[in-house]
């Protein structure tokens, strides 16, 4: 069988793609009147194909779960659903899983075991609240909760992006302008003060900066390769267990950022934990997937070590309170959600409040950096536009005086 992707019409004018493997383009136009479309483009797929990860991201995970959701709710079989989804859905990597997927639960297993044979897509926590769902007959509830859990996530991870993105691009610009000034502009105006003489007689400013202007363009090379050295030794300090362990530390310590870092780890911590235990899975199970996907080294080792102390007999409260790295609210709060009986319940509203309170501090935190950048940035070209000018203007004033 070859893969095809398509173009189709649906009844209310809507454009719809995707693709399907078949025998031939007429196999493929019959799958899709069966499902009510009418098709206008159909043509086999390539065979290369440059991929680079699952080729899925979380918006296709999200509309798979809500629309899921809602097909389970109205009374259609789950291979039913699969087949209409795979086939509707705009993303071929997707697809071609779903097909997978449906294969796999026709072929006897479970929902949640088709999906955990795709652990990149689906992760731990997805499939076992899928089987959690499957063990109570509440697949629709479940899938209701992780469609709600993964959008919510989604906004608080473009809230972080959405604060580091303006300044990375501010950096990335502000690099470029300074090489420029260093490498062309200033020894142009070198060979302009050679030309009339003055080169012995510059001010300081402006013998400081060609200094570094010579630095840079003799050192140039250099400056690359040892740029580069240590940026690949970080990354590779990053990724042994002792440097990110250390570095996560740092994380937590900084000014301003390390408060977000904090806020954003406690809200992950909360919405994660609280959308388990609601669904029914055991507190041992969610405790050891929401360490995993805690996102810090030090939050998951405090996670772990009050997964331990439940296992002897503890609440979770007082065992997170000793670890001192969630904010003493936070553990008020989950003590006072088991003494109720509505831990599950106090955990989402813990995490809607700091969901509420990363959008002030990102907010804040955006506020303050603009501002910082632009002085800095304006400030180092300043400096180096007047050292330039600096000497324009005192053989100006010889000139005029002669």
């Amino acid at each position: 069988m070859a893969e095809f992707v398509w173009e189709a019409s649906a009844r209310t004018g809507e454009v719809r793609k995707g693709s399907m493997e078949a025998e031939n383009e007429d196999a493929v136009r019959s799958k899709l009147r069966a499902q009510q479309l009418t098709p206008t483009k159909v043509k086999k797929k390539s065979g290369i194909n440059f991929q680079i990860g699952t080729g899925v991201n979380s918006k296709d995970i999200v509309t798979f779960t809500r629309l899921l959701a809602t097909m389970i709710d109205a009374g259609l079989p789950i291979v039913q659903c699969l087949d209409i989804l795979q086939g509707q859905t705009e993303n071929p990597h997707f697809a071609k899983i779903l097909r997978d997927i449906k294969a796999t639960v026709e072929g006897g297993s479970t929902f949640s075991d088709a999906l955990r044979r795709h652990p990149k897509v689906f992760d731990p926590l997805f499939t076992n609240l899928l089987q959690a769902g499957e063990e109570g007959g509440k697949i629709d509830e479940i899938l209701e909760r992780l469609a709600a859990y993964r959008e919510k996530n989604m906004k608080l991870a473009r809230q972080v992006r959405g604060a580091l993105v303006y300044p990375s691009v501010v950096v990335v610009v502000f690099a470029a302008v300074l090489s420029i000034l260093l490498g062309w502009v200033i020894p142009s105006f070198q060979t302009v003060f050679k030309d009339l003489g003055a080169k012995d007689e510059l001010p300081y400013l402006t013998q400081l900066v060609i200094m570094v202007s010579e630095f840079f363009v003799h050192y140039f090379l250099l400056i690359v390769v040892l740029v580069g050295g240590i940026g690949g030794a970080n990354v590779w300090w990053y990724g042994q267990p002792k440097g990110k362990r250390m570095y996560h530390k740092i994380f937590l310590k900084l000014p301003i950022f390390g408060d977000v870092i904090r806020k954003v780890a406690v809200a992950r911590f909360t919405r994660t934990l609280g959308t388990m235990l609601g669904s029914g899975v055991p507190i041992m199970d969610a405790m050891d997937i929401v360490a995993k996907t805690a996102g810090n080294v030090l939050i998951e080792e405090a996670i772990l070590f009050t997964r331990m102390r439940i296992g002897e007999g503890k609440n979770m409260a007082e065992p997170l309170g000793e670890t001192a790295v969630f904010p003493p609210m936070v553990v008020q709060m989950i003590g006072v959600g088991e003494q109720t009986g509505a831990l599950d319940q106090m955990l989402n509203k813990i995490a809607d409040f700091y969901d509420d309170e990363v959008d002030v501090a990102v907010g804040a935190l955006t506020s303050l950096i603009e501002p910082a950048m632009m002085v800095g940035i304006g400030g180092t070209v300043g400096v180096v536009l007047i050292a330039m000018y600096l000497p324009i203007f005192s053989i100006a004033g010889k000139i005029k005086a002669e």
